[in-house]
């Protein structure tokens, strides 16, 4: 936030989202109070109109947004967009003097078109100013400006909108074309990011629309992503559809118990989206995706359930005094929580699985997806609240029921990350876990993690701290243990028994080495063969060297202190022999250097190896000393 690489971004985002719901709410709550009054337009009808008036754009633009993007110059697309922004607030603020509320609707489509060309630039820029691993913390601020954004835009609209006769709607004006200007200005400071295509744009929005589709179709990696997030749009729209009546009818209260609910939910998504970035340390971790639902899907059965408050409105001050309404706000600060924790890494896995030259028509793609999930959403509660008049606790039961099941089609889809994530939180509710040099482990590509080997926990320590998943090699008398085989298949793990013991089962798990390294995955190998005796590094065997003749990969040495003398370690006796002596203990794991495959004989990994283990045992000596 303090660097121009992302701040001047943030800002300009912040802004534009602050201004997009400042107007709409504005815009809603004039013809609501005072145009329908007035003209006798029918609510209904104007306020659907609305809604469409500014989805539309979204489906017709976004594609040609995305195509922009990619063969633009990213802040400069930014800056002219933001310049529209500034001329229809501009346009805007002469409306509502005359008080053309026609002309009023007419804008909302054109701040909708502006929305549309701007998302797909919003997170493709991103990694063209950020390393991958500060991409999950930006998308974590973004996800956070957005909400607030919201939050603050429909609360300021409030206020605003009370305020009556020309003076109002002078001070409306202003406050639209100052926040215009704010986001111009900031525009200007965000950095070059140059364009990654030079195709000829199509300026038909139909024909590009379904190219776009089409070619996110096509990407398969991509896809289930883009649908995972235009899942969470659509519980988005549902509950924040809904919510006006429940706070009416459930809660017994007015526009301030709205805003507090409101206010809730927004403050759950910030707090989930840094929570996802602390437990991902930047990088992407998939499996945080079905915990994240699971919190919606609980947080979604526990609100529904809520009988209502009092049989009559209550004033803001009767209702903060009732401890049911602050559970209330709890169970909407959880499905926040969750949104925020499923949301951030979807974003993240389709910046950095999009090819660069598309990166902005994926997104595109996912905002065309979005909106027809939000028209689905609002249709979706027509059907369920209108043709089967169903309560709302039975409709809030529903969409807490689509949560959980994304939550378990996700942990079964791919299990593996999910099964990371958890033993990662694990292993540092069990240890003090001091990591360093995880930045060593190559981002992309197969490697090979040599380690000291200590305890039984060692590969669970370093499945959980390394940055990407990992494969890692076994003895099969304990991979093939009735108890736990369920585990290790699903963890990935290789089995392998000794050359001389069985020479056939050597050359298959070489194999399944092999076969994993070239699909370009990490594989882990303790290099001594057996856990220590003695707590010092025994002499690394040749499999390290039969694994590099077949796979020239790089080598990242590792070394773990500070399990020996742990439960699962040989120390005093065999391992599980006796109980833990103590939780929380301090336990330190660094990653050195890679070694290119010529240099990584297993005399220079053994040494590096020692020199690793030597020097965070010093370390921890001068610490303690």
């Amino acid at each position: 936030m303090r660097s121009r690489r992302f701040a001047p971004f943030f800002w300009t985002q912040a802004f534009g989202a602050f201004n997009d719901n400042v107007y709409k709410n504005v815009l809603l709550l004039l013809i609501t109070f005072v145009a329908v009054p007035d003209r006798g337009w029918d609510a209904g009808t104007i306020n659907n109109l609305a809604a469409g008036l500014f989805i539309l754009p979204f489906l017709l633009f976004s594609a040609l947004g995305g195509t922009l993007a990619d063969n633009m110059d990213k802040r400069q697309l930014i800056c002219r967009l933001k310049w529209l922004e500034l001329a229809t607030m501009s346009v805007a603020a002469l409306a509502l003097w005359w008080q053309a509320y026609g002309l009023l609707l007419a804008l909302l489509f054109m701040m909708g078109t502006q929305s549309a060309l701007f998302g797909p630039v919003k997170y493709a820029i991103l990694p063209q100013h950020l390393a991958r691993n500060e991409l999950v913390m930006a998308n974590a601020w973004v996800e956070m400006g957005t909400f607030l954004a919201i939050l603050l835009g429909t609360l300021l609209a409030a206020m605003l909108a009370s305020m009556k006769g020309s003076v109002g709607y002078t001070l409306i004006g202003i406050t639209l074309v100052g926040i215009a200007v704010c986001g111009l200005t900031a525009s200007y400071f965000v950095p070059s990011a140059p364009a990654t295509q030079h195709d000829r744009i199509s300026w038909r929005p139909l024909s590009e629309t379904w190219l776009v589709m089409r070619d996110a179709w096509r990407a398969k990696q991509i896809f289930p992503a883009l649908l995972g997030i235009s899942a969470f749009w659509f519980l988005g729209a549902c509950y924040l559809t809904q919510l006006p009546i429940w706070t009416r009818d459930v809660v017994s209260g007015g526009e301030e118990a709205f805003s507090l609910l409101l206010a809730a939910f927004a403050l759950g998504i910030g707090i989930g989206s840094f929570i996802c970035a602390r437990l991902s340390a930047g990088r992407l971790e998939i499996g945080l995706i079905p915990i994240g639902a699971l919190l919606i899907a609980i947080g979604g059965l526990d609100f529904a359930h809520h009988s209502p408050l009092a049989a009559s409105q209550l004033s803001i001050m009767e209702l903060l005094n009732m401890a049911h309404l602050w559970w209330m706000l709890a169970d909407l600060v959880v499905i926040g929580v969750g949104g925020g924790i499923y949301i951030v890494p979807l974003y993240t896995l389709v910046q950095l699985r999009s090819h660069e030259q598309q990166r902005a028509r994926m997104i595109a793609a996912n905002n065309l997806l979005n909106s027809l999930f939000m028209i689905v959403a609002a249709l979706f509660g027509i059907v369920m609240l209108g043709l089967f008049s169903v309560s709302l606790t039975a409709f809030f039961v529903t969409l807490s029921v689509i949560a959980l099941m994304i939550a378990v089609g996700m942990a079964v889809r791919q299990p593996r990350p999910l099964m990371r994530i958890i033993i990662f939180l694990l292993i540092h509710c069990w240890y003090r876990l001091r990591l360093s040099g995880r930045r060593n482990i190559p981002d992309e590509g197969a490697a090979l993690v040599v380690c000291n080997h200590v305890s039984f926990m060692d590969a669970l320590v370093l499945g959980g701290a390394c940055s990407r998943p990992l494969r890692f090699l076994m003895d099969k008398p304990i991979y093939d243990s009735p108890w736990m085989n369920w585990f290790f298949r699903m963890a990935g793990a290789i089995p392998v028994n000794s050359e001389r013991r069985d020479p056939v089962g050597m050359r298959r798990a070489l194999d399944q080495v092999g076969q994993a390294l070239e699909n370009g995955e990490v594989v882990m190998i303790f290099p001594e063969g057996r856990l220590t005796r003695d707590g010092e590094v025994n002499e690394f065997r040749r499999g390290i060297e039969m694994v590099l003749q077949r796979n020239p990969v790089p080598v990242v040495p590792a070394a773990l202190s500070g399990l020996w003398g742990s439960w699962t370690s040989r120390r005093d006796g065999k391992p599980f022999s006796r109980w833990p002596k103590r939780l929380r203990a301090k336990v330190s794991l660094t990653f050195g250097v890679p070694l290119s495959p010529e240099q990584a004989t297993r005399e220079t990994l053994e040494l590096r190896v020692r020199e690793l283990k030597a020097h965070i045992e010093g370390s921890s000596e001068k610490v303690l000393t």
